[in-house]
């Protein structure tokens, strides 16, 4: 069920006035002529029931690339990540365990499972709650972002499933096709907010008319960046916040797969996947060598924060 809790709450008059148990509030249509505008979405507890950097453990362990202790491991690690949230230092333990893990694994064998594998086990496990937000703003003309830590192997192929514009991912340093175990980029904490700052740089963006849904306190720099952010299935950090900052509280626990949402869609085959994911990752190999270009001053000679 999809609730406001602070739904007539007229902090932010762009959400409308309450619609009901069961309705997400609409987002309000920019004007015409008006300056682009974007809903970044957390893509864990946010757009998805569960860890999507867990979720493919099973299959990664019938193609061999982790034993049955790593499995369970996984599946210890998502009960943790769903009953209680992930805090910054859980966070971390699983950023250096994912990594570690990965040490030595095939990138393109990584890509095909997942793509044969993520139909049956994302589509459904997405909220039916988001899924009808993702629509609501692309009619409204948004285009709709997706920020996650985890992996751009697995998530730009659930972005690609979802209709995304552009995804925000973190990625793994690769070295003659596999994976070293270091990360190349981490997208994390003040880290998603500056990628959606310099995305919206790029493509014209007002974050001050532009929308966040997130369900971690770890993704406050990300939500203060929005001029419309919105709590969704929060910690209780986050929770803390947003009624201290009058943002409104989603919750969304209806999981719904696509095709019975929408008896028109049709899944994209794994080649499809497979060849937006290696398209993707191409293109976002290049935004992260410009922010890495354009960093490399700052790093030399270290400036105030604005």
């Amino acid at each position: 069920m999809d609730t406001t809790e602070n739904a007539d709450d007229p902090a932010d008059e762009s959400q409308g006035g309450p619609t009901g148990p069961d309705e997400p509030t609409a987002p309000a249509r920019p004007r015409p002529g008006g300056p682009r505008t974007a809903a970044f979405f957390d893509l864990d507890k946010t757009i998805i029931a569960k860890s999507s950097a867990l979720a493919f453990s099973r299959p990664f362990y019938q193609g061999g690339l982790i034993n049955r202790r790593a499995v369970l491991r996984s599946a210890y690690a998502q009960f943790v990540f769903l009953v209680g949230g992930a805090d910054h230092d859980q966070m971390e333990k699983m950023r250096e365990y994912l990594s570690a893990l990965t040490r030595g694994w095939n990138v393109q064998q990584v890509r095909e499972i997942v793509a044969e594998t993520l139909h049956n086990l994302i589509d459904p496990i997405i909220y039916d709650e988001a899924a009808s937000l993702i629509e609501q703003h692309h009619a409204a003309g948004r285009d709709v972002v997706i920020v996650s830590s985890s992996g751009s192997e697995v998530v730009e192929p659930i972005g690609a499933l979802l209709g995304a514009d552009h995804v925000i991912a973190t990625r793994l340093k690769v070295e003659d096709g596999c994976y070293t175990g270091e990360i190349e980029y981490y997208a994390y904490a003040e880290n998603k907010a500056a990628a959606i700052r310099e995305l919206a740089g790029a493509e014209g963006y007002d974050l001050a008319e532009s929308y966040a849904y997130s369900d971690s306190a770890t993704d406050l720099p990300l939500l203060e960046a929005v001029g419309h952010p919105s709590a969704v299935n929060p910690d209780r950090a986050l929770r803390r916040e947003a009624h201290a900052r009058e943002w409104p509280v989603l919750v969304f626990d209806r999981p719904v797969q696509l095709r019975r949402r929408l008896p028109e869609f049709s899944a994209p085959s794994g080649s499809v996947l497979t060849a937006v994911a290696i398209g993707t990752a191409a293109v976002t190999a290049r935004v992260i060598w410009y922010l890495a270009r354009r960093r490399r001053p700052a790093a030399r000679s270290p400036r105030q924060k604005p």
